[in-house]
C-alpha cells in the first residue's frame, strides 16, 4: 500500500543526500563500495546471523527460521549463558546447530552470510549496522535505529554508498490493519488532522530491590563485558536486577543514558514512528521540548519514567507521554496513539490497527480487527518478509521502514531527551501551565494528577523543565550561536571508544 506523498519522497531524498555529505569531527571512511548484488529469486537461500539472543532476537530468530528461504548460520552474543533457546530452536528446525561468535567482528567478516539482524542494546545498532553494510551485507537492525540523531545519517549515507538494504524494527508499518488506519488518517475522513498524540503508560517498577542506589555491581561472569561497552564507556553497571538469572546487566540498560533512551527510545519510539507517519511528516520538527523526572522510588536508573513530549511541526504537532507508574488508559490505549481531526478522530491501541470515531465518540469503522475472534490481527512476520522482499528485489524503496524513516522517528526521542537533560529543575507543581497550547497544557496537568494519585508530592518534588529547542530541519542541527544550543549540538553525537568509532560516510 503505498501512502507516500511525493513531497514525503522528495524529502526524504534530501534527508538521504544531506546524510551523505554529513561531517563531524571523526575520520571518514573510505572503504570502496562492494560489488552490487544482484536481484535474487525466490529459491535463491539467504544465510542469515542474529546478534542479540535473550530478548527481542527471539522474535528475529523466529522471523527467518524456516521463513522465505532463509537459514540462519549463525548466532552472535556477547554472553554465552542466554544462548541456549535459540541455538536449540534452530537445530531443531534447521537440523543442525548454528555457529556461535561472541564478536560481531567476526560475523561482519564472514563472507558467507547475506544478512545481519540485530538485536542489541541501543548504543551498538549504528556501529553493527554500518561494520555489516561495509562489509556487503544487508540489515534488520531493532527500533530505535539509533542511540543518537547523527547516528542515523551515517547509516542512511552507508546504506546508500554500499547499496545495502537496511530495515528498521518498527513492525507496526507492515501490518495491514495499521497501514489501513494510517490511510484512514491521511484519506480526509477526519477532516484536518493536525494533532497527533503518542502514549506509553507502561508500569516500569525499580531496578533494585531495595528501592535504594546500590552503586557499582559485576557483570556476569559468562560475558565479555569489554565487548558489551563496544563504543559506551567501560565502566561496571549501576543497576540490580534480582529477579534476573542472569545478572545486572540485561535490560535494564535501557534506563542508562550510556546504553539507551528510556521509554522514549524503547516502546516510545513505535508510537512515535506511527504519529509522524499519520501525519505525514518526513522532516525533523521545527521545535521540540521535554518535561518529566524519575519519580516515585529511588534508584540507579538515570533515564525519565514520566515524561511529556511536544514536537511542533508548524500546522501540525505531535504530544508525546510517558508513564511508568500506575494509570490508566486514554481515550481507550495505553500504549499507541490518537490522531486527532476537525472531524473526528482515530485511536489506535495496538500494533495492528485502529478504531475510527466521529467527533461525538460514535465508532464508524474498525482496523485490523478480527470480529469473529474478537481480537486485533498483525503480527512481525510481516516486517520481516518485507526485509527479505526488499533483500530480494534490492530496492529500498520496497522497504516499510527503511533507515531514513527509522531515523527521523528514532531522532524525534533523542531530541525530547536532549531538551530534557539540559533542562531545569523547578517544582513539578508548575508543569499546570507549561505551555501557550491548550492541548500541551491539558496533558501536563493530567500528568500531574496521575502522579498526585501515585502519592507525588507535587510541591516538594522537582521536575526537569527542558530546554526549548529550535531545529534546522534542512541541517538536522540545532539553531542559534547560544551556549544552550552549542551544548545541544554536542549531543547529537557521542565520543565514541577507541576500536568502536562510528565513522563518517566519505
Amino acid at each position: 500500500m503505498d501512502i507516500f506523498s511525493r513531497r514525503e519522497f522528495l524529502n526524504r531524498a534530501a534527508i538521504i543526500a544531506a546524510a551523505g555529505a554529513a561531517g563531524t569531527a571523526t575520520a571518514a571512511d573510505t572503504k570502496p563500495a562492494p560489488a552490487p548484488v544482484a536481484a535474487r529469486g525466490a529459491m535463491d537461500k539467504l544465510r542469515v546471523a542474529v546478534v542479540g539472543v535473550r530478548g527481542r532476537g527471539g522474535a528475529h530468530v523466529s522471523g527467518f527460521l524456516g521463513k522465505n528461504n532463509c537459514e540462519i548460520t549463525t548466532v552472535c552474543d556477547c554472553d554465552e549463558a542466554v544462548i541456549g533457546g535459540a541455538m536449540t530452536s534452530i537445530e531443531k528446525k534447521q537440523g543442525k546447530a548454528p555457529k556461535f561468535e561472541k564478536d560481531i567482528r567476526k560475523v561482519v567478516a564472514d563472507k558467507d552470510i547475506d544478512i545481519v539482524s540485530i538485536a542489541t542494546p541501543n548504543h551498538w545498532h549504528a556501529l553493527m549496522a554500518v561494520w555489516a553494510m561495509e562489509n556487503g551485507k544487508d540489515v534488520y537492525v531493532e527500533k530505535p535505529a539509533t542511540h543518537n540523531v547523527h547516528e542515523g545519517a551515517i547509516m542512511t549515507a552507508a546504506a546508500r554508498k554500499y547499496k545495502r538494504i537496511c530495515q528498521v524494527g518498527t513492525q507496526s508499518r507492515s501490518n495491514p490493519g495499521m497501514q489501513e488506519a494510517i490511510a484512514y488518517v491521511r484519506g480526509g475522513k477526519l477532516g484536518t488532522v493536525d494533532l497527533a498524540i503518542g502514549l506509553c503508560y507502561k508500569p516500569r517498577n525499580s531496578i533494585g530491590d531495595t528501592g535504594i542506589k546500590k552503586g557499582e555491581q559485576e557483570p556476569p561472569k559468562t560475558m565479555d563485558y569489554d565487548l558489551w561497552c563496544g563504543p559506551a564507556p567501560l565502566v561496571k553497571p549501576k543497576r540490580n536486577n534480582p529477579n534476573d538469572k542472569y545478572g545486572t546487566v540485561h535490560y535494564n540498560w535501557h534506563w542508562m543514558w550510556d546504553t539507551g533512551n528510556g521509554d522514549l527510545g524503547n516502546q516510545g519510539v513505535h508510537e512515535m514512528d506511527k504519529a509522524r507517519w499519520g501525519l505525514g511528516l518526513s522532516t525533523m520538527p521545527n521545535t521540540a521540548f521535554s518535561l518529566g523526572g524519575r519519580f516515585g522510588y529511588v534508584d540507579d536508573g538515570e533515564t525519565a519514567n514520566t515524561q511529556l513530549c511536544v514536537f511542533d511541526y508548524g500546522p501540525s504537532k505531535m504530544i508525546f507521554e510517558v508513564r511508568g507508574l500506575a494509570t490508566g488508559d486514554y481515550k481507550g490505549a495505553k500504549v499507541g496513539n490518537i490522531f486527532v481531526g476537525s472531524e473526528g478522530y482515530v485511536v489506535c491501541p495496538t500494533y495492528g490497527g485502529g478504531i475510527a470515531f466521529d467527533k461525538g465518540g460514535k465508532e464508524l469503522q474498525r482496523f485490523g480487527w478480527d470480529a469473529e475472534k474478537k481480537q486485533w490481527l498483525g503480527s512481525d512476520q510481516h516486517h520481516f518478509d518485507n526485509f527479505v522482499k526488499a533483500v530480494r528485489s534490492r530496492k529500498h524503496t520496497d522497504l516499510n521502514c527503511d533507515i531514513a524513516e527509522g531515523h527521523l522517528s528514532a531522532s524525534l526521542c533523542h531530541l525530547a531527551n536532549i531538551s530534557y537533560r539540559l533542562g531545569t529543575d523547578m517544582p513539578l507543581a508548575k508543569a499546570e501551565q507549561v505551555s501557550t497550547d491548550k492541548n500541551v497544557n491539558a496533558f501536563a496537568g493530567a500528568m500531574l494528577a496521575h502522579l498526585k494519585a501515585n502519592k507525588v508530592d507535587a510541591d516538594k518534588t522537582m521536575a526537569k523543565f527542558g530546554l526549548p529547542l529550535t531545529i534546522d530541519t534542512k541541517t538536522e542541527k540545532f539553531k542559534g550561536l547560544t551556549r544552550a544550543a552549542k551544548e545541544a549540538d554536542a549531543m547529537l553525537f557521542r565520543d565514541y571508544r577507541k576500536g568502536f568509532e562510528l565513522k563518517e560516510i566519505a
